[in-house]
Protein backbone atom coordinates (compact mmCIF):
# COMPACT_ATOMS: atom_id res chain seq x y z
CA UNK A 1 0.00 0.00 0.00
CA UNK A 2 1.63 3.27 -0.80
CA UNK A 3 1.78 6.38 1.84
CA UNK A 4 -1.03 8.02 -0.55
CA UNK A 5 -3.49 5.23 -0.02
CA UNK A 6 -2.15 5.01 3.64
CA UNK A 7 -3.16 8.86 3.73
CA UNK A 8 -6.87 8.71 2.05
CA UNK A 9 -7.69 5.69 4.67
CA UNK A 10 -6.27 7.62 7.97
CA UNK A 11 -9.17 8.04 10.88
CA UNK A 12 -9.03 11.07 13.01
CA UNK A 13 -9.27 10.55 16.91
CA UNK A 14 -13.30 11.48 16.38
CA UNK A 15 -13.76 8.80 13.92
CA UNK A 16 -11.68 6.18 16.43
CA UNK A 17 -14.23 7.04 19.26
CA UNK A 18 -17.28 6.51 17.15
CA UNK A 19 -16.17 3.21 15.88
CA UNK A 20 -14.79 1.90 19.02
CA UNK A 21 -16.10 3.47 21.80
CA UNK A 22 -14.45 0.71 24.45
CA UNK A 23 -10.82 1.59 22.66
CA UNK A 24 -7.67 2.85 24.63
CA UNK A 25 -4.27 4.78 23.13
CA UNK A 26 -1.24 4.81 24.69
CA UNK A 27 2.06 6.07 23.49
CA UNK A 28 5.34 4.12 23.16
CA UNK A 29 5.94 4.62 27.43
CA UNK A 30 2.85 3.22 28.29
CA UNK A 31 0.93 6.10 28.95
CA UNK A 32 -3.18 6.56 27.89
CA UNK A 33 -3.17 9.38 25.87
CA UNK A 34 -6.82 9.04 24.45
CA UNK A 35 -9.87 6.43 25.20
CA UNK A 36 -13.28 5.93 23.89
CA UNK A 37 -16.26 6.84 26.37
CA UNK A 38 -17.91 3.70 27.30
CA UNK A 39 -14.17 2.67 28.75
CA UNK A 40 -14.28 6.01 30.75
CA UNK A 41 -17.91 5.40 32.13
CA UNK A 42 -17.26 1.66 32.76
CA UNK A 43 -14.05 2.60 34.73
CA UNK A 44 -15.35 5.90 36.55
CA UNK A 45 -11.95 6.80 34.78
CA UNK A 46 -11.69 10.08 33.14
CA UNK A 47 -8.61 10.91 34.71
CA UNK A 48 -6.75 8.03 33.17
CA UNK A 49 -5.37 10.21 30.73
CA UNK A 50 -1.69 10.49 31.51
CA UNK A 51 -1.61 7.32 33.83
CA UNK A 52 0.18 4.48 32.93
CA UNK A 53 -2.24 1.70 31.21
CA UNK A 54 -0.84 -1.02 33.91
CA UNK A 55 -1.88 0.97 36.58
CA UNK A 56 -4.91 1.00 35.32
CA UNK A 57 -5.25 -2.84 33.88
CA UNK A 58 -4.52 -6.03 34.62
CA UNK A 59 -3.64 -7.92 31.37
CA UNK A 60 -3.68 -11.83 32.32
CA UNK A 61 -4.14 -14.02 29.15
CA UNK A 62 -2.42 -15.32 26.84
CA UNK A 63 0.35 -13.68 29.32
CA UNK A 64 0.91 -11.39 31.78
CA UNK A 65 1.57 -8.12 30.75
CA UNK A 66 3.54 -5.81 32.68
CA UNK A 67 5.83 -3.90 30.48
CA UNK A 68 5.63 -1.94 26.96
CA UNK A 69 7.67 -5.03 25.63
CA UNK A 70 5.07 -7.50 26.59
CA UNK A 71 2.38 -5.47 24.87
CA UNK A 72 4.26 -5.10 21.99
CA UNK A 73 4.76 -8.91 21.87
CA UNK A 74 1.05 -9.42 22.09
CA UNK A 75 -0.29 -7.49 19.47
CA UNK A 76 -3.22 -8.83 17.09
CA UNK A 77 -3.47 -11.92 19.98
CA UNK A 78 -6.75 -11.72 21.92
CA UNK A 79 -6.45 -10.32 25.20
CA UNK A 80 -8.02 -11.26 28.55
CA UNK A 81 -7.85 -7.47 30.70
CA UNK A 82 -9.60 -6.56 33.87
CA UNK A 83 -9.45 -3.72 35.43
CA UNK A 84 -6.49 -3.20 38.18
CA UNK A 85 -9.00 -1.98 40.90
CA UNK A 86 -12.29 -4.62 40.39
CA UNK A 87 -11.33 -7.97 38.44
CA UNK A 88 -14.85 -8.94 38.33
CA UNK A 89 -14.59 -6.61 35.26
CA UNK A 90 -13.55 -9.01 32.49
CA UNK A 91 -13.10 -7.65 28.83
CA UNK A 92 -11.94 -9.06 26.01
CA UNK A 93 -8.88 -6.81 23.46
CA UNK A 94 -6.87 -6.87 20.89
CA UNK A 95 -3.65 -4.80 20.10
CA UNK A 96 -2.29 -3.09 16.73
CA UNK A 97 0.27 -0.71 16.53
CA UNK A 98 0.17 3.24 15.73
CA UNK A 99 2.09 5.63 14.32
CA UNK A 100 5.35 6.70 16.50
CA UNK A 101 5.10 3.39 18.52
CA UNK A 102 1.81 4.35 19.72
CA UNK A 103 -0.60 0.98 20.23
CA UNK A 104 -4.41 1.11 19.84
CA UNK A 105 -6.19 -1.36 22.40
CA UNK A 106 -9.60 -2.10 21.22
CA UNK A 107 -11.87 -3.61 24.23
CA UNK A 108 -15.19 -5.36 24.31
CA UNK A 109 -16.88 -6.95 27.25
CA UNK A 110 -16.56 -10.77 27.71
CA UNK A 111 -18.92 -12.91 30.22
CA UNK A 112 -19.00 -10.06 32.22
CA UNK A 113 -21.16 -8.51 29.95
CA UNK A 114 -24.59 -8.82 31.60
CA UNK A 115 -23.46 -7.97 35.23
CA UNK A 116 -21.19 -4.53 33.76
CA UNK A 117 -24.36 -3.45 31.38
CA UNK A 118 -26.65 -3.04 34.57
CA UNK A 119 -24.35 -2.05 37.17
CA UNK A 120 -22.86 0.91 34.91
CA UNK A 121 -26.21 2.01 33.17
CA UNK A 122 -25.04 1.09 29.73
CA UNK A 123 -26.98 1.59 26.73
CA UNK A 124 -26.91 0.29 23.12
CA UNK A 125 -25.34 3.79 22.78
CA UNK A 126 -22.46 2.94 24.41
CA UNK A 127 -21.73 0.38 21.98
CA UNK A 128 -20.36 0.06 18.16
CA UNK A 129 -23.37 -0.57 15.99
CA UNK A 130 -20.86 -3.71 14.81
CA UNK A 131 -20.30 -4.67 18.24
CA UNK A 132 -21.86 -8.61 19.23
CA UNK A 133 -22.90 -6.80 22.60
CA UNK A 134 -25.33 -4.98 20.74
CA UNK A 135 -26.98 -7.99 19.54
CA UNK A 136 -26.85 -9.83 22.88
CA UNK A 137 -28.62 -6.59 24.56
CA UNK A 138 -31.10 -7.32 21.89
CA UNK A 139 -31.70 -10.82 22.80
CA UNK A 140 -31.18 -10.10 26.75
CA UNK A 141 -33.65 -7.28 26.38
CA UNK A 142 -35.99 -9.41 24.26
CA UNK A 143 -35.83 -12.21 27.07
CA UNK A 144 -36.53 -9.71 29.88
CA UNK A 145 -39.62 -8.76 28.35
CA UNK A 146 -40.86 -11.98 27.34
CA UNK A 147 -40.00 -13.57 30.93
CA UNK A 148 -42.03 -10.22 32.32
CA UNK A 149 -45.25 -11.00 29.76
CA UNK A 150 -45.19 -14.82 30.85
CA UNK A 151 -45.04 -13.67 34.37
CA UNK A 152 -47.44 -11.30 34.16
CA UNK A 153 -49.69 -13.91 32.21
CA UNK A 154 -49.16 -16.36 35.23
CA UNK A 155 -50.06 -13.76 38.10
CA UNK A 156 -52.74 -12.76 36.42
CA UNK A 157 -53.94 -16.75 35.93
CA UNK A 158 -53.49 -17.69 39.25
CA UNK A 159 -55.84 -14.38 40.88
CA UNK A 160 -58.30 -16.19 38.02
CA UNK A 161 -57.91 -19.46 39.51
CA UNK A 162 -58.23 -18.14 43.17
CA UNK A 163 -61.24 -16.03 42.12
CA UNK A 164 -62.42 -19.37 40.39
CA UNK A 165 -61.63 -21.42 43.03
CA UNK A 166 -63.19 -18.42 45.61
CA UNK A 167 -66.62 -18.67 43.82
CA UNK A 168 -66.93 -22.87 43.04
CA UNK A 169 -66.79 -23.02 47.35
CA UNK A 170 -68.17 -19.84 48.37
CA UNK A 171 -72.22 -18.78 48.87
CA UNK A 172 -72.51 -15.50 46.80
CA UNK A 173 -74.83 -13.43 48.51
CA UNK A 174 -73.54 -14.81 51.78
CA UNK A 175 -69.78 -14.28 51.50
CA UNK A 176 -69.78 -18.24 53.39
CA UNK A 177 -68.71 -21.39 52.49
CA UNK A 178 -70.83 -23.62 50.26
CA UNK A 179 -72.47 -26.88 50.96
CA UNK A 180 -69.57 -28.33 48.08
CA UNK A 181 -66.83 -26.49 50.36
CA UNK A 182 -68.21 -28.73 53.59
CA UNK A 183 -68.45 -31.72 51.85
CA UNK A 184 -65.08 -31.47 50.58
CA UNK A 185 -64.05 -30.06 54.14
CA UNK A 186 -66.21 -33.09 56.02
CA UNK A 187 -64.20 -35.30 53.43
CA UNK A 188 -60.40 -34.28 54.24
CA UNK A 189 -61.36 -34.65 58.02
CA UNK A 190 -63.11 -38.42 57.42
CA UNK A 191 -59.99 -39.48 56.03
CA UNK A 192 -57.58 -37.18 58.61
CA UNK A 193 -54.68 -40.09 60.03
CA UNK A 194 -54.74 -37.24 62.77
CA UNK A 195 -58.18 -37.91 63.97
CA UNK A 196 -59.21 -34.07 64.88
CA UNK A 197 -62.08 -33.78 67.47
CA UNK A 198 -64.82 -31.35 65.90
CA UNK A 199 -68.77 -30.23 66.70
CA UNK A 200 -70.93 -30.27 63.68
CA UNK A 201 -73.89 -27.81 64.59
CA UNK A 202 -76.75 -27.43 61.53
CA UNK A 203 -78.76 -24.08 62.00
CA UNK A 204 -82.09 -23.31 60.66
CA UNK A 205 -84.11 -20.50 60.68
CA UNK A 206 -87.29 -19.76 62.15
CA UNK A 207 -89.85 -17.61 60.73
CA UNK A 208 -87.70 -17.08 57.77
CA UNK A 209 -90.68 -18.30 55.20
CA UNK A 210 -92.83 -15.40 56.31
CA UNK A 211 -90.06 -12.61 56.14
CA UNK A 212 -90.03 -13.49 52.23
CA UNK A 213 -93.30 -13.74 52.08
CA UNK A 214 -94.44 -10.42 53.86
CA UNK A 215 -91.43 -8.11 53.20
CA UNK A 216 -90.21 -9.50 49.70
CA UNK A 217 -87.15 -11.58 48.61
CA UNK A 218 -84.69 -8.22 49.08
CA UNK A 219 -85.92 -8.32 52.85
CA UNK A 220 -84.78 -12.10 52.89
CA UNK A 221 -81.87 -11.45 51.34
CA UNK A 222 -80.69 -8.89 53.46
CA UNK A 223 -81.57 -11.58 56.63
CA UNK A 224 -79.29 -13.76 55.21
CA UNK A 225 -76.70 -11.25 55.09
CA UNK A 226 -77.22 -10.37 58.66
CA UNK A 227 -77.34 -14.30 59.64
CA UNK A 228 -73.68 -14.70 57.90
CA UNK A 229 -72.84 -11.46 60.22
CA UNK A 230 -73.83 -13.67 63.52
CA UNK A 231 -72.63 -16.64 62.52
CA UNK A 232 -69.07 -15.68 61.59
CA UNK A 233 -68.67 -13.52 64.75
CA UNK A 234 -69.58 -16.27 67.25
CA UNK A 235 -67.24 -18.46 65.20
CA UNK A 236 -63.36 -18.40 64.83
CA UNK A 237 -60.97 -18.08 62.15
CA UNK A 238 -60.45 -21.93 61.67
CA UNK A 239 -64.00 -22.89 61.88
CA UNK A 240 -66.21 -23.14 58.75
CA UNK A 241 -69.59 -21.86 58.13
CA UNK A 242 -71.23 -22.84 54.94
CA UNK A 243 -74.59 -22.09 54.01
CA UNK A 244 -76.00 -25.62 52.62
CA UNK A 245 -79.44 -24.11 51.63
CA UNK A 246 -82.21 -21.42 51.39
CA UNK A 247 -82.25 -21.12 55.46
CA UNK A 248 -79.71 -23.73 56.39
CA UNK A 249 -76.49 -23.60 57.52
CA UNK A 250 -73.79 -26.13 59.02
CA UNK A 251 -71.29 -24.62 61.45
CA UNK A 252 -68.00 -26.78 61.90
CA UNK A 253 -66.26 -25.86 64.64
CA UNK A 254 -62.62 -27.48 64.79
CA UNK A 255 -60.74 -29.25 67.37
CA UNK A 256 -63.53 -29.32 69.54
CA UNK A 257 -65.66 -31.86 71.17
CA UNK A 258 -66.63 -29.60 74.41
CA UNK A 259 -70.27 -30.07 74.94
CA UNK A 260 -70.72 -27.23 77.05
CA UNK A 261 -68.55 -25.31 74.55
CA UNK A 262 -70.76 -25.93 71.89
CA UNK A 263 -73.91 -25.67 73.93
CA UNK A 264 -72.35 -21.71 74.76
CA UNK A 265 -71.66 -21.19 70.96
CA UNK A 266 -74.82 -22.28 69.79
CA UNK A 267 -77.23 -19.97 72.69
CA UNK A 268 -74.97 -17.13 71.57
CA UNK A 269 -76.09 -17.72 68.00
CA UNK A 270 -79.36 -17.91 69.00
CA UNK A 271 -79.35 -14.93 71.04
CA UNK A 272 -77.40 -12.52 68.69
CA UNK A 273 -80.72 -14.02 65.68
CA UNK A 274 -83.49 -12.71 67.94
CA UNK A 275 -82.32 -9.44 67.58
CA UNK A 276 -84.74 -7.84 65.01
CA UNK A 277 -83.45 -6.73 61.39
CA UNK A 278 -83.65 -3.26 60.14
CA UNK A 279 -84.81 -3.57 56.38
CA UNK A 280 -86.15 -0.37 54.58
CA UNK A 281 -87.76 0.85 57.80
CA UNK A 282 -88.99 -2.57 59.07
CA UNK A 283 -87.78 -4.84 61.35
CA UNK A 284 -87.56 -8.26 60.43
CA UNK A 285 -87.47 -10.75 63.47
CA UNK A 286 -86.14 -14.95 63.09
CA UNK A 287 -84.82 -16.89 65.67
CA UNK A 288 -82.93 -20.36 64.87
CA UNK A 289 -83.12 -23.85 65.89
CA UNK A 290 -79.87 -25.67 66.26
CA UNK A 291 -78.73 -29.07 66.31
CA UNK A 292 -75.20 -30.74 67.20
CA UNK A 293 -73.14 -33.74 67.32
CA UNK A 294 -69.65 -34.07 67.82
CA UNK A 295 -67.19 -36.55 66.08
CA UNK A 296 -65.85 -38.67 68.94
CA UNK A 297 -69.18 -40.59 68.91
CA UNK A 298 -68.48 -41.93 65.26
CA UNK A 299 -65.92 -44.85 64.78
CA UNK A 300 -65.14 -44.89 62.44
CA UNK A 301 -65.76 -41.30 61.35
CA UNK A 302 -68.94 -41.25 59.20
CA UNK A 303 -69.58 -37.29 57.84
CA UNK A 304 -72.83 -38.61 56.36
CA UNK A 305 -74.07 -40.05 59.61
CA UNK A 306 -72.83 -36.93 61.52
CA UNK A 307 -75.50 -34.68 59.38
CA UNK A 308 -78.30 -36.78 59.52
CA UNK A 309 -78.23 -36.95 63.16
CA UNK A 310 -77.35 -33.28 63.82
CA UNK A 311 -80.14 -32.71 61.24
CA UNK A 312 -81.98 -34.85 63.88
CA UNK A 313 -81.17 -32.78 67.11
CA UNK A 314 -82.01 -29.86 64.60
CA UNK A 315 -86.18 -30.95 64.80
CA UNK A 316 -86.07 -31.94 68.26
CA UNK A 317 -85.23 -28.33 68.53
CA UNK A 318 -87.83 -27.32 66.69
CA UNK A 319 -90.36 -29.89 68.36
CA UNK A 320 -89.33 -28.00 71.31
CA UNK A 321 -90.71 -24.86 70.59
CA UNK A 322 -88.06 -22.87 67.96
CA UNK A 323 -85.14 -20.96 69.43
CA UNK A 324 -83.57 -24.03 70.94
CA UNK A 325 -80.53 -26.06 70.90
CA UNK A 326 -80.29 -30.12 70.98
CA UNK A 327 -77.81 -31.77 71.50
CA UNK A 328 -77.18 -35.19 69.59
CA UNK A 329 -76.80 -37.83 71.81
CA UNK A 330 -75.98 -41.71 71.12
CA UNK A 331 -76.76 -43.00 74.65
CA UNK A 332 -79.68 -41.10 76.30
CA UNK A 333 -82.37 -40.93 73.74
CA UNK A 334 -84.98 -38.55 75.81
CA UNK A 335 -84.24 -35.30 73.01
CA UNK A 336 -85.74 -37.55 70.39
CA UNK A 337 -88.59 -35.01 68.57
CA UNK A 338 -91.89 -36.57 69.34
CA UNK A 339 -93.63 -39.32 66.75
CA UNK A 340 -94.69 -37.39 63.38
CA UNK A 341 -92.44 -34.49 64.05
CA UNK A 342 -91.48 -33.81 59.83
CA UNK A 343 -88.00 -34.09 59.64
CA UNK A 344 -86.11 -32.91 56.67
CA UNK A 345 -83.82 -35.28 54.51
CA UNK A 346 -79.95 -34.61 55.83
CA UNK A 347 -77.91 -31.72 53.86
CA UNK A 348 -76.27 -33.74 51.57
Amino acid sequence: MTDNQQKNIAICPDQIRTLMPMHIIVDAQGIITQMGRTIEKIAKASDWKSDSIFDCLQFQRPLVAKNMCDLQSAKGKPLTVHLKEDESVSMKGTLVSLAEGNLLLNLSLGFSMISVVQRFGLTLNDFAHTDATVEMLYLVEAKTHAWKLSKDLSERLEVSRQVAEKQTFTDMLTGLKNRRALDQTLDGLTNDKSKEMFGLMHVDLDYFKQVNDTQGHAAGDAVLQRVAEVLNKETRKDDLVARVGGDEFVLLIRNCNDLVLLDAIAQRVITGLEVPIPFEGQNCRISASIGTTISKYYTPLDSDRMLSDADLALYASKDKGRAQHTMFSPENQDWLPKPGTEIAPPVR
